[in-house]
This record gives C-alpha cells, structure tokens and sequence, in this order.
C-alpha cells in the first residue's frame, strides 16, 4: 500500500535585519512539527550566505542570485513534501516574485512580510550595525544605504512592534490551514515565549 504524502509548501519570510524573520520561522518550525507534518526545513539567510552563497557579496546582482539559488533549493524541496521555511531579506520586489514562480511551479508558496519600523529596530541591534550604517561607517546596509522594496501585496503582513510571537505563528497557522495545508492543528499547541519576534544579533545577511 502506498501512503500519501503530504503536499510541500514555501513560506518566505521577508523583512529587514533584525525584524523577526528568524525567531518566527523557529517558531513555526515546532509549530508545524507538532501539527503531524513529518518533513519542516528552515533556510536562514545567515547559515546560506556562510554556505551555499559564500562566494556572494552585497550588490544587487550577487543579492539577486543569493535569491535564486535559494529559491531552487526549497522548490526542490517543496516538490518533495517539505514544508520550507525561507527567512531572507530578500529586499528586492522582482527577485521575490521569480522565487514565488520557481517555487509555484511545484507547490504552495505564501510570502510573509515581517515588518518593524526602524526605530524598533535600532533599539534590538545590540552590536550597534543600524546606528554604524546610519552613520555611514557600514556599506550595503538594506533599509539604510540600499534600498528594500516592501511587499506590495503580501500573503500576510505581520508588524512585529506590535504583533506578540505566539499570535504572529498562530496567524500564520490559520493561513496555511486555510489554504488546506495543515493536517490537523492541535487545540492545545505548545505556548511560544510571548514576547515579539526579535532579530538575531549577528546580521551576516544584510
């Protein structure tokens, strides 16, 4: 007898440095987990651009092809029954929607915008890179000396300065078991830390 598999997806999570995109797809990831779906992976942009995007730096074409390569990744991945989880800065709206058509080829793809203002994100950044950018002491810095083009029309639009951890998954959740994705979402999921989404310190993806 041959078991069904589940059907793949990529969630792309999109946002500044320091946004949340990391602490959110963790939390989804056991999320996701405990809800039945036997294969989760995430794609942080900081663990690619020390792996399979070393050779790349921070123009627009090496930002470009960070993206597509990326993007190949999880729709082999998708098309495999994985749940992918995609965190990237990804600042650019064109090579966002070529990784939604990669990826929609196979299988689901749902675009998060992860938003925060600047000032919030300032207070996060506890090695001080937005105020060395803002003081043009770094280069390249994304939403400070290069551009970010916000999602015009994102699946789901989260504001962490505002949207608790727990509730910003919990959106996420009730989106992909909308979309029928989900097997089943238990009543009494485990709690995250109720606290926003916070950025990791160490912002390699920029």
């Amino acid at each position: 007898m041959t078991r069904k598999r589940h059907p793949g997806f990529t969630l792309w999570f999109t946002g500044l440095s320091g946004s949340g995109k990391t602490t959110l797809a963790l939390a989804l990831e056991k999320k996701l987990l405990a809800c039945g779906l036997p294969y989760v992976q995430r794609l942080d942009g900081d663990v690619v651009r020390e792996s399979l995007t070393r050779d790349l730096g921070f123009s627009k074409e090496d930002r470009d092809e960070n993206i597509r390569r990326v993007a190949f990744v999880a729709r082999l991945l998708a098309a495999n029954g994985t749940a992918v989880l995609a965190s990237f800065v990804s600042p650019y709206r064109e090579a966002r929607e070529n990784a939604r058509r990669e990826c929609e080829a196979v299988a689901s793809f749902v675009e998060v915008f992860v938003d925060c203002p600047m000032e919030e994100l300032v207070k996060r950044d506890t090695k001080g890179l937005y105020k060395k950018a803002l003081a043009g002491e770094i280069g390249s810095f994304t939403g400070v000396s290069d551009p970010y083009e916000p999602p015009e029309n994102p699946d789901i639009h989260l504001d962490t300065s505002k949207t608790q951890l727990e509730d910003a998954a919990e959106s996420i959740l009730k989106h992909l078991e909308h979309m029928g994705l989900l097997p089943e979402i238990p009543e009494e999921a485990p709690a995250a830390a109720a606290s926003a989404p916070k950025g990791e310190n160490h912002h390699s993806e920029r």
